[in-house]
């Protein structure tokens, strides 16, 4: 059985469109709302965590429905075309709201662009593991991600070359080559990927469960021993702390590089497309990594590479295009946790238990992500930009202090039998 990896990779179209506009929506619009409609940071933090409130809703409520649909086109494209539609039209609106400083259509438009991305994100994501057989699903998942980490990068470099420096740049063009991206995209995953017919030709394919299988369905999902109920909750709790780091820095770091370091236009996306592509390179030996001496180890080491990036950060006063190697550091060790830490979660679940488990993770990697843009927020506004790095460097130590004492869930992967293995990161 072999992976089609040009079918898998037209799959992932879907996946580049979603990273391409979350790179923009991430980059761009908190500075909209600073530079544009002059709001603190507290509130402009508020603003960003809606995404997030949105996607604990919305990511179940549109998977689940996409699951009960079955259309001519299948049960996932219907979404994808309707939610890229909507996202299209709406997303286009934001930049002119901005050049005529219309802040209710602005935060109409912001909304229902948000709305629209939540109803297919979930199926999109859905798409692949539906025509692909268990067995190829790793290598598969592998392929959807460095088509993401294209789109992401595309992102970054239209920013990078098109957004003036002036200190209220005209977002238009920006907003209107990713939505042609995103059309684009889907126009492809729709003439390329016949949903319905490859869906009945795995179905087909696919014989029935062993008495094996069967038996693992079966296994028991009682309650957690004491000792690992307490090594989930201190991991789930490092998974919320690394991600406020984290992510305080991601949402805050345009406006960071322009009042810290007076950086003008979009030149700060390039420190982010560094970390970026640091990040992929690093995939293949983190696994590597991780396959001699646990995944735990490897987490550890990833959370010190953060914490020390983001101290090293704070001392820059002025900007050097040696924040592009710090940046490099900050991709290679979130990268070391992003690979181990959702397996150590699934390590610690009953085999009947995994999608619950699942659940965890993402409701305390999404809590993280709410909460940090409005407190970092309130941070940078009532003291200063420059507690950006520190913020982040004290949430980081806190997740390697409670990381420390995980005593369970750790494993050495088994090492890949294919390099595009490296890429498979939930």
């Amino acid at each position: 059985m072999k992976l089609n990896y040009k079918r898998t990779a037209l799959i992932g179209f879907a996946f580049l469109s979603i990273s391409a506009f979350w790179q923009l929506y991430d980059s761009v619009i908190p500075l909209m709302l600073k530079n544009t409609f002059q709001l603190g940071e507290t509130l402009t933090g508020a603003i960003m965590a809606v995404d997030n409130v949105l996607a604990l809703f919305l990511l179940p409520l549109f998977g689940a429905w996409s699951d009960r649909v079955d259309t001519r086109f299948g049960k996932r494209t219907p979404f994808i075309i309707i939610g890229t539609f909507f996202a299209v039209i709406f997303m286009m609106i934001i930049p002119r709201a901005d050049q005529t400083v219309n802040f209710p259509m602005f935060f109409i438009a912001l909304g229902a662009t948000l709305l629209a991305m939540g109803s297919y994100r979930s199926p999109a994501v859905a798409l692949m593991p539906d025509l692909t057989p268990k067995p190829l699903r790793s290598k598969a998942n592998a392929v959807i991600n460095l088509m993401g980490a294209v789109g992401y990068i595309i992102a970054l470099g239209l920013i990078s070359l098109l957004v003036k420096k002036e200190s209220n740049p005209d977002y238009t063009i920006i907003f209107a080559l990713a939505a042609l991206l995103m059309v684009v995209s889907v126009v492809i995953l729709i003439l390329t990927i016949r949903e319905k017919k490859l869906a009945a030709e795995m179905a087909d394919s696919i014989s029935t469960d062993t008495e094996a299988d069967k038996a693992n369905v079966k296994e028991a999902t009682g309650p957690l021993p004491k000792e690992v109920m307490k090594s989930l909750v201190l991991l789930l709790a490092s998974i919320f702390l690394w991600f406020t780091a984290y992510n305080a820095v991601t949402t805050a770091y345009s406006r960071y590089a322009g009042e810290v370091w007076g950086l003008t236009g979009g030149s700060f996306a390039n420190s982010l497309m560094v970390a970026g592509a640091a990040a992929i390179v690093s995939y293949i030996p983190i696994g590597m990594i991780a396959s001699t001496i646990g995944r735990k180890k490897t987490i550890l080491i990833g959370i010190l590479m953060m914490t020390i990036s983001y101290f090293v950060g704070y001392l820059f006063v002025e900007y050097s295009s040696w924040i592009n190697v710090v940046f490099a550091f900050t991709g290679i060790g979130w990268a070391a946790i992003n690979v181990n830490s959702y397996p150590m979660v699934v390590e610690m679940s009953r085999r009947g238990d995994v999608g619950k488990y699942t659940g965890y993770y993402y409701t305390f990697s999404m809590a993280a992500q709410i909460f940090t843009p409005i407190f970092s927020g309130l941070l940078l506004e009532k003291i200063s930009y420059r507690t950006l790095f520190p913020y982040a460097v004290v949430f980081s130590l806190l997740s390697f202090c409670t990381m420390l004492f995980v005593k369970h869930g750790d494993s050495k992967p088994p090492k890949k039998t294919e390099n595009i293995e490296h890429f498979d990161v939930d």
